[in-house]
């Protein structure tokens, strides 16, 4: 007698998860302080005011901050929208 046990899934495979990516501002000469900390704010959900002007300095310093990690499709919404209000992006980086 043939006794069926089902098939066995490959736990790394039957655990993908959703493609990550990375949101990048990148330092310019046209936006200041207050407009990069203001989008931020705006945009990016559950970001404090402290945590949003600490990234404009860490912008400011170094020439880039990422902003926000996630999901793939939510990054390209706040990606798109910080464009929009004519910040300086990176191109999305997927993890």
């Amino acid at each position: 007698m043939f006794n069926s046990l089902g098939t066995v899934l490959d736990p790394k495979k039957s655990k993908a998860k959703y493609p990550e990516a990375r949101v990048i501002v990148l330092d310019d000469n046209f936006n200041t302080f207050q407009h990069v900390a203001n989008c931020l704010l705006t945009i990016i959900p559950s970001i404090s005011e402290q945590r949003a002007w600490d990234l404009t300095i860490k912008v400011d310093k170094t020439g880039s901050a990422e902003v926000w990690r996630g999901n793939l499709e939510q990054a390209e919404l706040y990606h798109e929208q910080l464009i929009s209000k004519g910040l300086t992006m990176a191109p999305i980086e997927k993890t």
